[in-house]
């Protein structure tokens, strides 16, 4: 499994790479730019991510307007509904997320402190691994 972590805090940040590395290859944007050409870069070269994990909170773009782009840089690509990665909102509010944002263009919805448990249910749920 390729993954993209997309989140300006550092201790944040190493928390979820450490997390998410026994999945497979990790990569970490510091921001929303960042993780919007990392995501198109990886795509366009047929090495695309299985999973992107935004923080809502970044800077230059937000998470909602960097799960926009995601989305849009898939259909230009021609990358079909059923094939295109799975995205995780992450935000250190509870109540600061806004699903009307994102309409139907992310997979779940998990709130900062992360539950261990909780987080590698959804990663199952998802399918990604067994």
């Amino acid at each position: 499994m390729k993954v993209l972590i997309a989140e300006d805090d550092m201790a944040s940040g190493k928390f979820l790479m450490k997390l998410l590395s026994k999945y497979g290859h990790v990569d970490l944007a510091r921001d929303g730019i960042e993780a919007v050409d990392n995501f198109v870069k990886a795509a366009s070269s047929e090495e695309k991510y299985d999973l992107v994990c935004l923080d809502i909170m970044m800077p230059k773009i937000d998470g909602y307007k960097a799960l926009e782009s995601i989305r849009n840089a898939e259909r230009k690509l021609g990358i079909p509904r059923i094939s295109r990665c799975k995205i995780i909102m992450i935000s250190a509010l509870d109540e600061g997320f806004d699903s009307s944002y994102a309409s139907d263009d992310y997979d779940e919805y998990i709130c900062k402190p992360i539950d261990i448990v909780k987080f590698d249910n959804i990663i199952k749920k998802m399918g990604l691994f067994d």
